[in-house]
């Protein structure tokens, strides 16, 4: 009989040791590391051997296969798929708990069964009585939707070999185990080995799997970063439990684009679409406040309204602080230094405050001139017009840099009642075929600053 070994793995990032470590040298993580069993190849019972069915084709002799789609139902969530599920694809849906994950999951199924369509919902966190309860809140009540409370991989095999669903949804991997796998169930080895088994059953039987999968404290799916290489799409819910938003997008599409993201909000009934994100983000905004400033972010090919606001008040100890929330605390740095260079202003004595309204995060930098001129705002204790909005990227000279996408960012703020723009110049150009808004082009903050203050 063959000598057992054994290894330790982190249940983080998958790296493997041939011992125990209290610190991952891969991730950084610590106290990660658990230990298995080191099974070859050879002693897994069910090993599968060399296939010869594969061929070598030229590429212009392979047959274009039009993927049909199936709608879900839900238009937010078809747009980030890109267009709606592709039969045989296996998609992984990642986000923190009670971000609504399964809930939105419990709607998709039950649009689904309403187009004749049957779908299989195994659980293994929650029992069919749980499941019930929340499916009796959503309004689910589709015959062809079945429940299976169950973890062992093995009977979840012989269920979908018996229904033969059209959907298939997993919530969640962590749970799932196969009893050829000796570790516990989440571990790196259950989790690579359950979405091997899945993938593969996807695609032999033409159907769409959904996979739940939990997230770390970093807010990554957890497990082996394989699991997202093996999936043919990856979906991220973000989101404060705090607020009633929630933001469903795609950083993994090998059927539509990565660009799109899907907003939704949490209600009683369930997860609701919103048509038009931009009139709540910037609801309620205070008029002809100091350090309250509007600019036009693109997520995806979307462009959405939101409110920047600034604190920016004296720090009598001597130590300012910069406190952000919604940018990147780093980007916020330099801006500030660049005020404080190129502007003149003395805001090394003063704490400054900076807040996205409606808990969305910031990334692109074309709204770093509506982060300036809402610290300066703030800073002079003076309002800017609360129909102006404000969008361009500052360079560390002063000088502001083009954006992208300028005439519909200016559509959808001309569309909310917006009558002035302050644009970057590289722009100007593009942005004059819109012709219901008063345009001032800028190529440096000083502009900026004189015009508006």
């Amino acid at each position: 009989m063959a000598k057992v070994k054994s290894k330790f793995v982190c249940q983080n990032c998958g790296y493997e040791s041939p011992k125990w470590m209290g610190k991952c040298s891969s991730c950084g993580e610590w106290n990660s590391f658990v230990e298995e069993l080191d099974i070859k190849a050879k002693d897994v019972k069910n090993q599968r051997g060399l296939s010869n069915k594969g061929k070598v084709e030229r590429i212009d002799s392979i047959a274009t296969i039009i993927q049909s789609r199936v709608k879900t139902g839900i238009k937010e969530l078809d747009r980030v798929l890109g267009g709606g599920i592709v039969k045989s694809s296996l998609i992984l849906v990642g986000g923190d708990p009670g971000i609504g994950k399964s809930t939105l999951l419990l709607q998709v199924a039950n649009n689904a069964s309403l187009q004749d369509l049957k779908v299989l919902y195994v659980s293994g966190e929650e029992s069919a009585e749980q499941i019930k309860l929340r499916a009796d809140r959503l309004g689910v009540s589709s015959g062809e939707l079945y429940i299976l409370s169950e973890t062992n991989v093995e009977v979840i095999k012989n269920f979908i070999d018996r229904e033969e669903p059209d959907i298939l949804i997993l919530d969640s991997v962590q749970t799932i185990y196969s009893p050829e796998i000796v570790s516990a169930p989440g571990s790196v080895s259950q989790v690579r080995e359950i979405t091997s088994i899945f993938m593969r059953i996807t695609k032999s039987k033409q159907m769409a799997t959904f996979i739940v999968g939990h997230v770390t404290k970093q807010g990554d799916i957890a497990g082996p970063r394989v699991l997202e290489h093996m999936v043919d799409t990856v979906l991220y819910f973000e989101g404060e439990r705090h607020f009633s938003y929630r933001i469903l997008r795609a950083v993994k599409n090998r059927f539509g684009s990565t660009n799109e993201i899907g907003i939704f909000e949490m209600r009683d009934k369930g997860l609701v679409e919103v048509d038009n994100p931009s009139e709540i983000f910037i609801d309620g905004r205070p008029k002809d406040a100091y350090g309250t400033v509007v600019t036009a972010a693109l997520e995806g090919t979307r462009p959405m309204l939101l409110e920047i606001q600034s604190l920016v008040s004296y720090s009598p100890v001597g130590f300012s602080k910069r406190i952000t929330t919604g940018i990147d605390n780093n980007r916020a740095a330099i801006l500030i230094a660049v005020l404080e260079k190129k502007i003149g202003l003395t805001l090394q004595n003063c704490d400054i405050f900076i807040n996205v309204t409606g808990g969305l995060q910031l990334k692109e930098p074309a709204s770093d001139l509506a982060v300036v001129c809402a610290i300066a705002s703030s800073f002079k204790e003076k309002p800017i017009n609360c129909q102006t909005i404000i969008m361009g990227e500052i360079g560390l000279t002063g000088e502001i840099r083009g954006i992208n996408s300028i005439t519909n960012r200016l559509i959808e703020a001309q569309k909310m009642g917006f009558t002035k723009a302050i644009i970057p110049e590289a722009n100007f150009k593009a942005a004059k075929e819109v012709k219901e808004i008063k345009l001032f082009s800028a190529n440096n903050i000083n502009q900026v600053i004189e015009e508006l203050f």
